[in-house]
């Protein structure tokens, strides 16, 4: 997914930042897609660090997950 793009001027419209909708509390991961990247960070560090990843690194990263490749 990309940034959407502002029919009044063509720019980038920034997306927002998403969490899981089983997150009920301050203790998730909050991902945003930014033009051909992703970004992540620790919704209880909102003004902390932010990882980039390139959409291919992401579409691995989510692939891994769905296949269980990560233990819990």
């Amino acid at each position: 997914m990309l940034d959407a793009t502002d029919a009044t001027n063509g720019k980038p419209t920034p997306s927002p930042w998403r969490r899981a909708m089983a997150c009920t509390s301050a203790s998730c991961v909050e991902v945003k897609f930014v033009g051909e990247g992703v970004q992540v960070r620790d919704s209880k560090d909102i003004p902390g660090p932010i990882l980039s990843f390139t959409k291919d690194e992401w579409n691995t990263f989510v692939a891994g997950v769905k296949n269980s490749e990560f233990e819990a």
